[in-house]
């Protein structure tokens, strides 16, 4: 078998070598990315395996960590990543959806990891989640995994399990760069996050004044320090918001499709909402649902149009272009019919897109297909696009649909049209 890898390297190689991107039409760019994907995945799935297998050998705990430095060494990733991989490795082998999808390219080894990492706590998911794996992002599929964990264990003593894991530590990096890493309840980590809001809208707005312009992550920074200097003081922090189905709130916990967590940090309890709303601080909020429908929020403290926004905080705890994970807090709200043209503002007509998403519509006529939700954002060539909806309808307008440019901008924080990247505390 060692033969034929080598022949096929050799072979893959000589391909390489000769490989010119620019030879290749517009129309087979994607095709061929998809190719290479595939095959770059399935090259890290057979990697990890091997490196499982040599992980038997030898001393339980010394072969485990002698295997994980030379899957590091071999495939130029981090000590952690290559012993997570191995551990998703490992776990795969019982799961055989699973492991064909990582065999086939379906699954690079962040993603099986994460796809592992929940089926080995709730065995009936991984369906679910390769479901996901195949359009979500990185940081979705994340979230769809702390959400099959969370099922299995139970709500409460999942988050006791997170509780008592708690952590945070920092070091200084051989390049002279300092870090820090936090970890803990998703209820604790949107309160920080948006105790550091309001600094970081101060951190940008001071950057602009100065002519400056850098990334949101930049100016989360800047309010992480001035708030650890200044003794906590400053403007209120932005808001808090729940996911929970009113069921599952009733009930005391989460049942099939139903939801309970943070907006954008992940599943909490029935507990967790409880407190948070008999807290009654102003920036603490809920949004109440049946399944995908929102009916009702409860609001404490905010101006009655702030409502809309808080239901698109359930609707899009991240950007609406499938695929995307920007989160909400760094997304443009969107009008599908120009405010300009309708001068309302209705819920059904709003989308949160991020600031690539919002750029492609305004400039190049991308748009979402019809539909709620998150959905596919597609180039104005597409037959999902709306446009075509517009012409089989006789609706006005039957050319790519023009953008609100810079009408959607008020509704996101300062510093949104930064980077296109994630905001502070991002996914994975």
């Amino acid at each position: 078998m060692c033969q034929a890898l080598g022949d096929f390297r050799r072979e893959f190689t000589g391909f390489a070598q000769s490989f010119e991107p620019g030879l290749l039409a517009p129309g087979d760019l994607e095709v061929a990315l998809a190719h290479l994907g595939a095959l770059e995945k399935t090259a890290a799935a057979l990697a990890s395996m091997v490196a499982a297998e040599m992980a038997k050998v030898g001393k339980p705990g010394q072969s485990h960590k002698q295997a994980a430095r030379r899957l590091a060494r071999a495939s130029g990733t981090s000590l952690k990543e290559a012993e997570r991989a191995i551990g998703a490795a490992e776990a795969i082998r019982s799961e055989p959806e699973v492991e064909a999808a990582a065999r086939s390219g379906g699954l690079s080894r962040q993603q099986a990891a994460i796809v592992a990492e929940g089926a080995a706590a709730n065995p009936g998911a991984a369906p679910g989640l390769l479901e996901v794996a195949a359009s979500a992002s990185l940081s979705e599929l994340a979230g769809a995994a702390a959400r099959a964990k969370a099922a299995a264990s139970g709500p409460e003593e999942r988050r006791e399990e997170i509780r008592r894991s708690r952590s945070l530590r920092s070091y200084t990096g051989p390049d002279g760069v300092w870090h820090l890493h936090a970890q803990g309840l998703p209820e604790d980590g949107a309160r920080v996050m948006a105790a550091l809001q309001p600094g970081a809208e101060r951190a940008f707005a001071a950057a602009r004044k100065e002519g400056r312009r850098e990334a949101p992550e930049a100016y989360a920074f800047d309010a992480l320090v001035a708030l650890a200097t200044s003794g906590g003081g400053g403007a209120a922090p932005n808001e808090v918001v729940f996911r929970v189905d009113l069921a599952a709130f009733f009930r005391g916990y989460p049942a099939g499709d139903e939801v309970m967590e943070v907006a954008g940090f992940g599943p909490t309890s029935a507990k967790a909402v409880a407190d948070v709303l008999e807290h009654g601080a102003p920036f603490l909020k809920a949004v109440m649902t049946k399944g995908k429908d929102v009916v009702g929020v409860a609001h404490l403290g905010r101006r009655p149009n702030a409502h809309q926004r808080t239901a698109l905080d359930w609707v899009f705890p991240t950007c609406a272009a499938e695929g995307c994970g920007v989160r909400t807090s760094f997304c443009e709200t969107d009008h599908r019919e120009p405010w300009a043209r309708t001068h309302f503002t209705l819920l059904d007509l709003l989308d949160r897109l991020c600031r690539a998403h919002h750029a492609m519509k305004t400039n190049e006529g991308w748009a979402l297909v019809e539909g709620k939700g998150k959905r596919p954002f597609v180039p104005p060539s597409d037959p999902r696009h709306p446009r075509f909806a517009k012409k089989a309808g006789g609706g006005a307008g039957t050319g790519p649909p023009a953008g609100e440019g810079p009408s959607g901008a008020g509704e996101g924080p300062p510093g949104a049209g930064e980077a296109p990247g994630p905001g502070p505390g991002g996914g994975p």
